[in-house]
C-alpha cells in the first residue's frame, strides 16, 4: 500500500491516486492466506513431475497395465497417455483448489466448475474426433483442454475470495503441509496402485474384458462423486466443530453423515440396478461387449452402499486431521486387495477383478468403522459421551 500511494504520488496525478486507492480497497477486502499460496505452489509442482513421469514413462506404464509392445493397441495408448499427462498439472491443482474451498465451506463452486469442465468436454469431444478425425488424439485433447477449463475457473473464483499471488519464501508452510501431505500421499499411491493393477488384471482377460471393465469402472467411478461430495461437506463441518471442541456437535455430525451416505448408496444401488442397462449403450453398441457389461451389474450397484460408507469415512478421517491412520490403513487395505486381485480372476475371471475391487471398499469401510470404535485414537471422546449419556439414563431409572 506504500509503495503504491509512493508511486502516485511521484506521478502527480490525483486521478492515478485514486484508482490505486480504490484497487488496494477491493484488494483489502480479500484475504492474503499463506496457507493457499503454499497449496497452490506444492500442487503446481507436483503436478509437474507426475506429468514428467507419465509423459517419459508411458511405455513402463502400459506393460504393467498389460498393453505389451507388440499389442496394435500399444501405439495409440502411448499417444493417448502422453497427451493426458500434459493435463496432470491442472489436475493436481484444481484437486488443491477443492480443498481450499473446502476449508472456506464452500461444495457449491466446485462443483459448479466441475460440472462446466465437463460439459466443455463433451462439446469438444465429437467436435475433435468426428468432425476434425483426430480419434483418440481427439479424446485426449478434449479431456486435457477441459481439465485447464476447470482449473482456471476455480483460481479465478478463488481469487476473489483470497488474495492469489506468489508470497516470499518465508512466508510459506512447506513443513506443515510436507507432514500431513506425505501420509496423504501414500495414502493416494496406495488407492492408485489397487485400481492400476485391476485394470492390468482384466486387460490380460481379453479386449472384450477389458473394454466391459472400463465401462463398469467409469460408472463406479462417476457415481461415486456423488458420496464425495457429501464427505467434503462432513469434513468441513466436521472440522470447524472439531476445533472448537464441541464434541457433541462432531459426533452429532458424524453420524448424520453415515446415515445419509448409507442412503445415498442404497438409492445409488437401486437406481444403477434399474438402469444401468441402458447406462451400458452410451458408451457401445457392441453386444459382446454389453452382455460381459451385464455380468458386473451386481459389482456396480451393489458395492454402492459400501463405497458410499468408504468415502464418508475417509471425509471424518480428513475433519479431525487424522491422516496417519488414514494412510496407513489405506497401505494395508490395498495390500490385502491387491492380493485379491492377483489371485482371484484366475479363477472367477473377469468376476474376480470386480470382487477384488469391492473388497477394496469394504476393508475401507471396516478400517474407518474401526477407528470411530477405537477409545485410543482421536475419536474417543464418542466413547465417553455413550459412557456418560447411559449413566444419565441409568440414574433416572
Amino acid at each position: 500500500s506504500k509503495n503504491a500511494r509512493n508511486e502516485s504520488t511521484k506521478d502527480g496525478g490525483c486521478h492515478k491516486e485514486i484508482n490505486n486507492r480504490k484497487l488496494l480497497d477491493e484488494t483489502d477486502e480479500r484475504k492474503l492466506l499463506h496457507s493457499v499460496s503454499t497449496a497452490l505452489i506444492l500442487s503446481a509442482g507436483i503436478g509437474i513431475l507426475e506429468a514428467a513421469a507419465l509423459y517419459y514413462g508411458s511405455g513402463l506404464f502400459l506393460n504393467i497395465m498389460g498393453i505389451s509392445i507388440a499389442s496394435p493397441m500399444h501405439i495409440p495408448a502411448q499417444q493417448f497417455l502422453k497427451l493426458r499427462a500434459l493435463g496432470a498439472p491442472a489436475v493436481v491443482v484444481s484437486l488443491a483448489i477443492q480443498g481450499i474451498f473446502r476449508g472456506f465451506k464452500d461444495t457449491k463452486t466446485p462443483v459448479f466448475c466441475l460440472g462446466f469442465g465437463n460439459l466443455s468436454a463433451v462439446f469438444l469431444f465429437p467436435i475433435l474426433m468426428y468432425y476434425f478425425r483426430l480419434g483418440v488424439t481427439g479424446a485426449a485433447i478434449s479431456t486435457v483442454a477441459s481439465q485447464y477449463v476447470v482449473t482456471f475457473l476455480m483460481i479465478w473464483y478463488l481469487n476473489k475470495r483470497t488474495v492469489v499471488s506468489l508470497p516470499n519464501m518465508k512466508d510459506l508452510h512447506f513443513g506443515g503441509y510436507l507432514r500431513s501431505g506425505g501420509f496423504l500421499l501414500g495414502r493416494t499411491l496406495a488407492a492408485v496402485m489397487t485400481i492400476t493393477l485391476s485394470t492390468s488384471v482384466a486387460a490380460r482377460q481379453g479386449p472384450l474384458a477389458m473394454a466391459a471393465h472400463q465401462i463398469c469402472l467409469q460408472v463406479w467411478l462417476s457415481v461415486s462423486l456423488l458420496a464425495d461430495a457429501q464427505a467434503a461437506s462432513g469434513q468441513a463441518l466436521i472440522a470447524s466443530s472439531f476445533a472448537k471442541g464441541d464434541y457433541s456437535t462432531v459426533r452429532e455430525i458424524t453420524y448424520f453423515a453415515l446415515k445419509t451416505g448409507l442412503f445415498t448408496g442404497i438409492s445409488l444401488a437401486v437406481i444403477l440396478g434399474v438402469s444401468f442397462g441402458s447406462l451400458a449403450t452410451l458408451f457401445t453398441n457392441d453386444t459382446e461387449v454389453l452382455d460381459i457389461v451385464r455380468s458386473g451389474l451386481l459389482f456396480v450397484s451393489a458395492s454402492q452402499p459400501i463405497t458410499a460408507l468408504a468415502y464418508i469415512f475417509d471425509g471424518l478421517h480428513y475433519g479431525i486431521s487424522d491422516f496417519s491412520y488414514a494412510a496407513c490403513s489405506m497401505m494395508v487395505v490395498g495390500a490385502m486387495s491387491s492380493a485379491f486381485l492377483l489371485y482371484a480372476p484366475s479363477i472367477f475371471g473377469l468376476s474376480g477383478v470386480w470382487m477384488g475391487l469391492t473388497l477394496f471398499m469394504g476393508l475401507r469401510t471396516v478400517a474407518g468403522y474401526m477407528r470411530l470404535l477405537s477409545k485410543d485414537g482421536p475419536w474417543w471422546f464418542l466413547q465417553d459421551i455413550q459412557k456418560t449419556e447411559a449413566g444419565g439414563y441409568n440414574t433416572l431409572n
